[in-house]
C-alpha cells in the first residue's frame, strides 16, 4: 500500500461522505455538518440514495455519478454494506478511505471476515483506511473536521492518535475549555489498514507536529512501530498512556522468563528501547508534553526544591523518592551563597525553606544560585500564598531571571484565585506551572526518562563479537535432533552445551543413572554436591522436589537420589525420568536470572533479575530487547533492586558487574542467532567478585519455527543490530576507504563533512542551497533503520583523524519493495571512482533485501550524476518544468 495516499486523507481537496444524512443526531448528519461548517475550502459530496440534498448540498445517489474522483472518502453506513463501498470507490480511483461505521471484529467471527474481505479489497485498489470503528480525524491547519466530535479542535503543535473514539470526544473538550492546540487530532479505531506506526512516520514529516501524545490499547505491526517511533522520537516527544496492564496468562508459563516476562513488561521495555516516554495518567500526556516544548531535558534526576512552606517541600521530597528521582545534596559553594542571601532561619539544606515572608526577588536569586550548582539537575519552585507573598510579582521575576540557563525550571503555585495570575505569567514565559508539588515532580521525572530513554536509540549494538566463535552449525543441527524426536524442552546439560558455545561460564553436571553412580560420581568431583532430576517433562525441578543442595556425604547422596526420584514420580507420573544429574555446590554469591522468551507481538526479549527459587515471588525484573551491548545490558540491570545489592552489600564484596554486562551480551548474541530458540532460563546464575556461573539452565525450542527452511535473518527482533557484514574496504585511487553503514554517533563527522560541501554539491544533492543542517536533521540522517534503510558512509583515516567523504543512501518504502537513492562526496572526491564503488555496493545490497526497484531525482545539469546513472542502466523521465529528470532502476 502507498504511503502517499496519507496525503489524501489527511490533506484532502475533495471528500465524499458515504451515508450523509439530515437526520439530525445522527453519525452521518454530524460528520456532514462538521465538514461544511468549520471553514474547510475543499469540496463535499454526500452520497444518500434517498434525497436530492443533505443540509443544502446537492447529493448523489452514488460514488458513481460524483462529477470528480475525490481524495477521501467517509463512510458510516452498517457494516454489512461497507465493503461493497469500498470496492466501489477502488473502482472510482478513491484511494483515502475513513471507515466510521462499527460492528466488525469487535462484533465476533463475522466481524472479522468482513474486516479481512476489506483489506482485501484496499490492497487491490491501493487504498489506505482509517478505521473501522473510529471517530474520524480533525486537522485544525485545513479547518477539516472530519469527524463526528461536536467540537473542533484548536490549532496547535501536538498530534493526538487514540484508539479509543469516546476517549478522544472527553480529550476535545477538556483540550477546548483549556486552550490546547492540535496539528491533527485522529481516532485510529480497529487499525484494520492505517496504525501507529503509519501515523507516527506521517507525521513526522509534518513541520507543524512537534510532539506526539497516544492512547494506545495494543499495537500491530511491531517493527513498523519501533522502526517509526524510533526515527521520530531522535528529534520529537512521543508520550503515551498504553491501557491493559494485567498479568493472565503467565501462570502456565514453561519457565521463569515466560512467567516473569508478561505483555505489560514487555511494553514497558519497548517503549522505553523506542524513545518513547510512559506516562500512566491521561492529563500526564498534556503536562509531560508541555514540558518538553517548554523546558531543556535534564541530564540527571537530581532535584533541587524551593519553597516558602515547609510542608509542601516535604510532599515534594516524598514525591521525588516515590518516582525514582535525588534530593540532591546542595554544594559547599552553593551553600555559602545561600547563606548570603537567606534569613538566619532558612532550611540550610534540601528543600531551601526561604520561608513565609519571601520577596520575588528572594526566590529569583535563590532559584539562579541552585541553577548554578553543577550537582543540580533541575529546580523546583514552590509558592503558597501568603499575606506577605507576591504569586504574580515573583512569577514575572522567575520568568526574566530564567533566561540562559539549560536546565529544567518547574513551579508550582499552590492554590487557585490569589494565584491564577501568577501560574498564567509562568506559563507565558515558557515555565510550567502545577497545582501541587506532587504533580511537578512527576512531571521533571518524565522529563529525566524521556532524556534516558534518547540515550538508547544512540546505542547501536554489533551483529558480531570479536573472539566470539560459536559453532552455529552444530547448535542448530543439535536442536533440530532434539526436535525430531518431539521433545522441545532441552535438558541442563544439553542447554548449557549451548551457553558454553557463548563463552559463558556453566557448571558440568554429570548424569548419574542410580544411587552407585551418583556415589562413583559424587567422590569424583568431590563434596558438597547438589542433585537434581532430569526429565524432559518436568520443567521447574524445585517444584517437583526434584533439587538437593548441600549434600556432604554418600550415606546422604544415596538417601537424596532415592527421594528425588520418589517426588518426581508424585509430580508427574507419565513423565520420563533421565536420570538425576550431579555438580559441585557453587561457593557463596549473588544469584540472578537471565531469561529470554518470545513476545507474540515483538518476538525475542531479554528478562535480568533477582534469580533463585524465589525469583517469581520477589518479582525483580527488567525486560529489555536484543540486541544488547555493554551499555544497554548495563541499563537492563539498573532497573532492578538486586542490581544494588550486586554493588556490595553489609560488607560482602561487590560482584564482578563487568563480566556480568558481558555475559548478558554474549546471551544476547545468542539470542539474536537462533529464532529457533523460544524460551530460555539462566536460573540461577551464581556470580561474585571473581567469577560467574550458571548452575542451572533450560532451554526450549520454537516448535513452529525449527523445521523452516530459509528463515529470514532476524526475523524473531524489532530492533535490527548493526549490520557488521557490510563493512567493506576499498582502494580508491591509492587510498584505502572503508565503507560502513552509518551510526548516531556519526553525527560529528556529518557535521563536519557538510561544511566541506561547494555550493553546487549542497544543490546537486539536496535541490536547493541551505547552509547548514540542523541537529535534528542530522539525527535523521545518521539514525537508520537498518532494515529498511541504509546509509554507507565512506571513511578514510588522515593523520590519525578519521574524515567522512560522502554517504550513499537507499530509504525503503514501508512495504519494502522500492528504495530511494541518494548519494554526495565530499568535492575533491568526486570523478575518482569512489561515487561509483558506492553505488554498486548499494545496488547488491538493494539486492539482497529483496527491493524490486531504486530511484532518484537529479538535476538536468548535474552532468556527473547522470553520466553514472546511465552507466548503470537507469531509465530517465523528463521533468522539464522542475529542471531535473526521475531515473529509476528495476533490480
Amino acid at each position: 500500500m502507498s504511503t502517499t495516499n496519507l496525503d489524501k486523507i489527511f490533506g484532502p481537496k475533495s471528500i465524499v461522505v458515504i451515508g450523509a444524512s439530515d437526520t439530525e443526531g445522527s453519525v452521518g448528519y454530524i460528520l456532514m455538518k462538521n465538514l461544511i461548517s468549520s471553514g474547510y475550502k475543499g469540496v463535499v459530496y454526500p452520497v444518500n440514495q434517498k434525497r436530492k440534498s443533505v443540509q443544502g448540498v446537492r447529493a448523489y445517489s452514488s460514488i458513481e455519478q460524483l462529477p470528480e474522483v475525490v481524495d477521501l472518502a467517509i463512510i458510516a453506513i452498517p457494516a454489512k454494506y461497507v465493503a461493497e463501498a469500498v470496492e466501489m470507490c477502488g473502482k472510482q480511483g478513491i484511494k483515502g478511505i475513513v471507515i466510521i461505521s462499527a460492528g466488525f471484529k469487535e462484533m465476533g467471527e463475522e466481524g472479522h471476515k468482513l474486516e479481512l474481505k476489506i483489506k482485501e479489497i484496499a490492497l487491490r485498489h491501493d487504498q489506505r483506511i482509517v478505521g473501522p470503528n473510529c471517530l474520524g480525524f480533525i486537522r485544525p491547519s485545513l479547518k477539516l473536521n472530519a469527524s463526528f466530535a461536536k467540537k473542533m479542535a484548536l490549532p496547535g503543535k501536538i498530534a493526538f492518535i487514540s484508539q479509543s473514539g469516546a476517549l478522544c470526544t472527553s480529550i476535545l473538550d477538556w483540550a477546548v475549555s483549556r486552550g490546547v492546540g492540535f496539528s491533527n487530532f485522529v481516532s485510529i479505531g480497529s487499525m484494520l489498514d492505517v496504525n501507529f506506526g503509519d501515523l507516527i512516520d506521517y507525521f513526522g514529516s509534518d513541520p507543524n507536529t512537534h510532539s506526539i501524545i497516544m492512547y494506545v490499547e495494543s499495537i500491530k505491526e511491531a517493527r513498523t512501530f519501533m522502526s517509526a517511533a524510533r526515527g521520530f522520537a531522535m528529534n520529537k516527544p512521543i508520550i503515551l498512556v498504553k491501557s491493559g496492564v494485567y498479568s493472565e496468562g503467565a501462570k502456565a508459563a514453561a519457565s521463569h522468563t515466560g512467567a516473569l516476562a508478561g505483555e505489560d513488561a514487555v511494553y514497558e521495555a519497548v517503549f522505553k528501547r523506542a524513545g518513547i516516554v510512559r506516562v500512566k495518567e491521561i492529563m500526564d500526556l498534556f503536562n509531560c508534553s508541555e514540558n518538553l516544548a517548554m523546558q531543556p531535558v535534564p541530564k540527571g534526576d537530581r532535584l533541587a526544591i524551593i519553597t516558602n512552606a515547609g510542608g509542601p517541600g516535604v510532599m515534594a521530597t516524598d514525591a521525588l523518592v516515590r518516582y525514582g528521582g535525588r534530593l540532591v545534596e546542595l554544594s559547599k559553594e552553593t551553600m555559602n551563597a545561600l547563606n548570603k542571601i537567606l534569613p538566619e532561619c532558612w532550611s540550610r539544606n534540601n528543600p531551601v525553606d526561604i520561608l513565609g515572608d519571601a520577596s520575588a526577588e528572594l526566590y529569583g536569586r535563590t532559584m539562579e544560585i541552585c541553577l548554578k550548582d553543577k550537582n543540580i539537575d533541575g529546580v523546583l519552585v514552590i509558592l503558597t500564598p501568603q499575606a506577605m507573598t507576591d504569586p504574580t510579582g515573583t512569577a514575572k521575576y522567575l520568568v526574566e531571571h530564567s533566561k540562559g540557563f539549560d536546565k529544567p525550571i518547574l513551579s508550582s503555585w499552590m492554590g487557585v484565585a490569589d494565584v491564577a495570575d501568577g501560574r498564567e505569567t509562568l506559563k507565558k514565559g515558557r515555565i510550567p506551572s502545577y497545582f501541587t508539588p506532587e504533580h511537578a515532580v512527576k512531571a521533571f521525572m518524565y522529563l529525566y526518562r524521556y532524556g534516558r530513554n534518547i540515550q538508547l536509540l544512540y546505542e547501536t549494538p554489533e551483529d558480531i563479537i570479536k573472539g566470539l566463535t560459536p559453532d552455529k552449525d552444530k547448535i542448530r543441527a543439535m536442536l533440530k535432533s532434539i526436535a525430531k524426536e518431539k521433545r522441545f524442552l532441552l535438558n541442563e546439560i544439553e542447554s548449557k552445551s549451548i551457553l558454553e558455545e557463548y563463552q559463558i561460564p556453566v557448571s558440568n553436571p554429570i548424569l548419574a543413572k542410580n544411587q552407585e553412580e551418583a556415589v562413583k560420581i559424587a567422590k569424583k568431583i568431590g563434596y558438597p554436591i547438589v542433585m537434581k532430576i532430569q526429565s524432559p517433562d518436568i520443567s521447574h525441578k524445585t517444584d517437583a522436589g526434584g533439587v538437593k543442595l548441600d549434600i556432604r556425604t554418600d550415606e546422604d547422596a544415596k538417601d537424596a537420589f532415592k527421594e528425588i526420584i520418589t517426588n518426581a514420580k508424585k509430580y508427574d507420573t507419565k513423565a520420563k525420568i533421565d536420570g538425576i544429574s550431579i555438580q559441585q555446590m557453587a561457593p557463596e554469591g549473588y544469584e540472578v536470572i537471565i531469561g529470554s522468551k518470545k513476545d507474540p507481538l515483538f518476538g525475542s526479549v531479554i528478562l535480568f533479575g533477582m534469580g533463585g527459587v524465589a525469583v517469581e515471588l520477589f518479582q525483580d525484573k527488567k525486560i529489555g530487547l536484543p540486541p544488547l551491548n555493554e551499555t544497554l545490558a548495563k541499563r537492563l540491570m539498573e532497573g532492578t533492586k538486586v542490581y544494588e545489592l550486586l554493588k556490595g552489600f553489609r560488607g560482602r564484596k561487590p560482584a564482578d558487574i563487568d563480566l556480568l554486562k558481558k555475559i548478558l551480551v554474549r546471551f544476547s548474541h545468542l539470542i539474536v542467532d537462533f529464532p529457533e530458540i523460544k524460551e530460555v532460563d539462566i536460573n540461577p546464575l551464581n556470580i561474585d567478585d571473581k567469577r560467574a556461573i550458571a548452575l542451572d539452565a533450560r532451554i526450549i525450542i520454537d516448535e513452529n519455527v525449527i523445521f523452516k527452511e530459509n528463515i529470514p535473518k532476524h526475523e524473531h527482533l524489532v530492533i535490527i543490530p548493526y549490520p557488521t557484514e557490510l563493512i567493506r574496504k576499498v582502494n580508491v585511487k591509492g587510498n584505502d576507504v572503508i565503507l560502513r553503514p552509518i551510526k548516531p554517533e556519526d553525527e560529528p563527522l556529518h557535521e563536519e563533512m557538510f561544511k566541506g560541501f561547494s555550493e553546487e554539491t549542497v544543490r546537486y544533492r539536496f535541490f536547493r542551497l541551505i547552509k547548514e543542517l540542523s541537529h535534528a536533521e542530522r539525527v535523521r540522517y545518521c539514525h537508520n533503520d537498518y532494515d529498511r534503510e541504509i546509509a554507507l558512509v565512506a571513511i578514510v583515516e588522515e593523520k590519525g583523524k578519521r574524515r567522512m567523504l560522502g554517504v550513499c543512501r537507499l530509504t525503503g518504502d514501508m512495504d519494502n519493495e522500492t528504495a530511494e537513492f541518494a548519494i554526495v562526496l565530499q568535492d575533491e572526491w568526486q570523478s575518482k571512482g569512489l561515487g561509483e564503488e558506492m553505488m554498486d555496493y548499494v545496488i547488491d545490497i538493494a539486492k539482497q533485501k529483496g527491493w524490486k526497484s531504486i530511484y532518484a531525482g537529479v538535476l538536468t545539469s548535474n552532468f556527473k550524476m547522470i553520466k553514472l546513472f546511465k552507466k548503470k542502466g537507469f531509465k530517465f523521465e523528463n521533468i522539464p518544468e522542475e529542471g531535473m529528470y526521475n531515473v529509476k532502476k528495476e533490480l
